[in-house]
Order: C-alpha cells, then structure tokens, then sequence
C-alpha cells in the first residue's frame, strides 16, 4: 500500500469503521432455541432476566444476527475470527438450532480440536505462569512445557478438577524431552522458592479458589474474613516443595527446573511437629501448621512419607465449593466481558455477587457435569445474554459495569480481542504468517506479542494484555510487517485472490468486509470503495488494498461484539 494517500481519506475511513454500532450491521434476526433447551441453560435465562425484572429493565437488548454471533463465538472458543467459508457454511444451516450446532462442532468437531486446544492452553498459560514466564535467564519455567500440558489436556478435555489437582501437587521435570517431564510442574517452579513459597500460596488460592490471601502476608485483612493466620496456614502445605535448578552441563546456565517433594523440618527442626514461624504487626512471634482456607487440619509432620502435604491440598481443594464458584466465575467472565464479582478473583462474603444464586447453582450444575470445561462453554455460549448486541437503550442505559455498576447481562459488553486473538484473526483472514519454518513464524509471533504486554509491579507479578492506544501500537497496526503481509498485493496474497474473485468490484469489497467483519459493507462504504477506485486511476488492487487497510485498523476489527 502507498501510504502517501491522503491521510485525510485513512483518517475518514478508520473514523467510519471506529462508529461501527451504528451502522452497516444487518437487522438483527431472532435466533431460534433449540427444540430441546438445556436445563443449565434455562436456569442461566430464567435467573438473569429476574435480574432484568428486578432492575426495571423492560427492555434488553435485542439479538445479533448469525453471522456477528458466530465471529462472536469463533473468537471465544477457537481464538479467531470465522473465514469466508466458515460463515457460507453457517449461513447454509437451516435448522431452527443452527447456533447450537456451531458450538457443538467448535467443541467437537475434530477439524478444530487443536485451535480449541491451542487458545485456551495459550490462556491459560498466560494466566499460570505469564505470557513472559520463563524469559528471564534465572527462570526454571519451561514455557513449551506448560504449554504442551496444557494443550494435551484441552485437546482430551480431561475434566477442571483433574487439571486443578495436577497443577497443584505436580512434580517431575517441567522441560519436554528431560526425564520425569510433567508440564503441570511449570506452575509452580518459579513460586515455590521465592520467599517461603509466598508467591506459591497467594496464585494458588487466588488463581483455583478466588480467595485473596495476598493482603494477609503481613496483617489481618480489613473487609473480609482473612486474617493473618489464616495465610501462614495456607503457606505451609508448600514448605515439603522444592524447586531444583538443572544446569546446561559444564555452565551455570539453567537448562529447567524439577519441582520434587522433600521432608520438611519446620523452623523448630523438628519434622515431627513441623511448625514455621510469622510475626504480627506488634512484633509478637506466631506458630502456624497446614490448615485449609475452612478450618480443615492435615497432620503436622513434615515427613512426606507420613503426609504429603501438596496432595492434602489438592484433595481439599477438590472438596471446596470455591473451586467450583471460581472456574464458573472465570469462564462467565471471558465469554461475557465481566464476571459476577469483581475482581473475578475474589470470592466472599465481602464482595457479594451480582447473580449470587446464579452463581451457586451453575457452580453447583457444573460439579454434576463431572467439571466437563466443554458443557460449560455449551450453556454459556447457548444462554439468552450471550446472543444480545451491545445496544444500550433508554431501559437497559443502567447497565453499565464500566463505571461501578454491578452488571446486569442485558447487553454485551464490548471488549478488545486479546493480543493473540487478535494475530490469529489477523492470520485466518489473510493467511498473512510470517514466512519460514514453524521455530521461525512462533518467533514472530512472540515478538509481535510482546508490544502488547503492560506488566503491573503488583506481588502478583500481574501482566495484561491492552490496546492503550500508544504511538508504538498505532503504528505497529498501521504499519507492522503483519499488516504490511496482510495488506500485499503479489500473487497469491489475500488481496490477489479477492480481485480475482466475484462477479464486479462491489462484489469483492463484500468480500473483503466478510473476511474481516462478518457483515456485507453499508451503502457509504460501498460509495467509498468508489472514490477510491476513481482516486486510484481504476487500479482496483490498489483500492482493495486502502480498504483492507482501514478494515484491520478498524475498531470494529479488533473488538469482540
């Protein structure tokens, strides 16, 4: 693309597709239940809308047409959006449960096992260890480790308490190709030797069961039930754990990390009564032993062989109705924009829900459904709030949880694609990867990645991935080598294959709206494809081109709607 067309024209473009929400989206069409409504799914519908009921909003908003859904639920089951092809054959469906079968093939269908597994192996990830876990040199975090864990166990969607439990009692080589390789170890190879395991304690009770202990290292919590001795009780089923660094042979450079169980003396050194010690704000000296987050004592001897202190937790964890309230709080959260408290991760009765009841019973249903990630997804992704447009409208204008309120489900929530959904779509639209081998295209894809990561300096070490509209993000999406692939015009590119196909040049802009948007181009985007087709001497690659452009530089492109 020249790109000393008149900024005044890319500004006017980007502007139109920035004010998507209203205009060029078709009528919403009503999308028919399927002749059989899950249960899980009427008990989300009948106690979201008392929601409704009971906030005076008579009126939600209405549903998204098919084609908008299914972008929808393409990036948040696989991580893209939909091709051309994948709307067709959506579009071809004619049963009165067509939305339903979608989800049932992204679940199912073996052609997108490995997207599945890959997207929430790469969220999952991101939220264990980090998408920077394991880059710095003194790190033992095997990144491929965790991930092909991870994948493996999306790929046979082995059940939430089973990966829950793994996760936490894991030992072994966190490395593929080392001997006693177990990817789940990655989790905890960083924590467990920092500080006591303090960092151990807090992931593992704030990531699985939403409690967060982090506050209480050092002092009672001010608003909810937490107390200092409570953390320390947490902390010491982690004291038997340790983490060994394996080094590259003849250097001090680290090759991985094993995490093993070991006898623990306490800090009395004594093993059989295996106590550590923490002091109080006033300089008074404590005693703490295993207990769980409800009271639950295990044995205090440090002898792993009298009691296996990580596997003790795992077991009670299995046990807590937290874990359940936790993961359903998590998944409502990532497909619907918010969750039912927030943080997502605090869990209470300091920090009540906004569905309290919802969230019981769906915790509860999900048990029933032996922790099935995939049932779960099915009743979210099937339930009326997911199928709404993002619309506010004078009886719903209260539904507002970027400012404070407590949200209601009566609309969607608009939200920026991750970082990674965002490449991938960038990558299914216009089959635009870097070149090269696998090693090389997964290189510059962690490096465009990498302009998206703000890290937080909080205890957590937090990272988020953001569109903060800086220059170097502008002009990354403006101008980067991704875009720069997507956009070229050489034989065989996207913009090649779109001009060759169709009958006319208003045919092929609906084309190129569909690959990127879902939708067919409004009429003022259609008057503007001619003005840039006359603007460019009648070079209609050249107009195809400035449009595409301006499409993945659209809000409407990089948000979930």
């Amino acid at each position: 693309m020249n790109h000393r067309f008149s900024l005044t024209v890319a500004g006017w473009m980007i502007a139109l597709f920035s004010g998507f929400l209203g205009s060029g989206f078709t009528s919403p069409t009503s999308a028919s239940a399927a002749d059989t409504v899950r249960p899980q799914v009427a008990l989300i519908n009948e106690l979201i809308e008392q929601g409704w009921r009971d906030y005076e909003i008579r009126t939600p908003a209405p549903e998204v047409d098919d084609a908008t859904w299914a972008r929808r639920v393409f990036l948040d089951v696989i991580g893209r959006i939909p091709t051309v092809a994948e709307l067709q054959d959506f579009a071809s469906d004619r049963g009165s449960d067509k939305r339903a079968n979608l989800v049932e093939k992204l679940l199912h269908d073996d052609r997108y096992t490995e997207e599945y597994a890959g997207h929430w192996a790469t969220t999952w990830s991101n939220l264990l260890i980090g998408r920077s876990g394991g880059n710095d040199r003194r790190s033992m975090v095997s990144p491929a480790g965790m991930q092909k864990y991870l994948r493996d166990s999306f790929a046979m969607n082995k059940p939430y308490n089973t990966m829950a439990y793994e996760l936490v009692t894991a030992t072994g080589s966190g490395k593929p190709g080392t001997e006693n390789f177990n990817g789940a170890a990655n989790f905890l190879l960083d924590k467990v030797n920092e500080e006591n395991a303090v960092l151990a304690t807090s992931s593992t009770s704030r990531i699985f069961l939403g409690q967060q202990v982090q506050c209480t290292q050092c002092h009672n919590h001010p608003f909810n039930q937490w107390k200092q001795q409570r953390f320390w009780e947490f902390n010491s089923f982690f004291r038997q754990t340790r983490a060994l660094r394996r080094f590259v042979e003849d250097t001090n450079d680290i090759s991985h990390g094993e995490l093993a169980d070991q006898d623990y003396a306490g800090e009395s050194n004594n093993p059989e009564d295996a106590l550590i010690f923490y002091e109080l704000r006033n300089g008074l000296t404590k005693v703490a032993y295993p207990v769980f987050t409800d009271g639950t004592e295990i044995g205090k001897s440090g002898f792993v062989g009298d009691v296996n202190r990580r596997q003790e937790l795992g077991r009670l964890m299995l046990e807590s109705e937290y874990l359940d309230k936790m993961i359903v709080n998590r998944m409502w959260s990532l497909f619907l924009g918010f969750g039912f408290t927030k943080p997502i991760d605090d869990l209470g009765p300091h920090n009540v829900a906004s569905h309290p009841e919802l969230l019981d019973k769906l915790s509860a249903e999900f048990r029933k459904s032996s922790y099935d990630l995939k049932e779960l997804i099915t009743w979210i992704t099937t339930s009326r709030p997911y199928q709404l447009s993002a619309v506010l409208n004078s009886s719903n204008e209260i539904d507002d949880p970027s400012i404070g309120e407590m949200p209601k489900f009566s609309r969607f929530y608009l939200r920026q694609m991750s970082a990674e959904q965002l490449y991938q779509s960038m990558v299914t639209a216009t089959d635009a990867s870097a070149s090269g081998s696998y090693e090389e295209q997964e290189r510059e894809r962690r490096k465009w990645l990498e302009q998206f990561v703000v890290a937080f300096g909080t205890d957590e070490g937090d990272e988020a991935t953001t569109f903060n509209g800086s220059i170097p993000q502008a002009l990354m999406l403006f101008n980067g080598a991704l875009t720069q692939n997507a956009i070229s015009k050489s034989d065989g590119s996207f913009i090649d294959r779109i001009a060759k196909s169709g009958r006319s040049p208003q045919d092929r802009v609906t084309n190129l709206f569909q690959a990127g948007l879902a939708r067919r181009p409004d009429k003022k985007e259609i008057q503007i494809a001619g003005q840039l087709l006359r603007a460019r001497g009648g070079d209609e690659k050249e107009m195809l081109q400035d449009m595409w452009w301006a499409v993945l530089n659209s809000n409407e492109f990089i948000m979930q709607h």
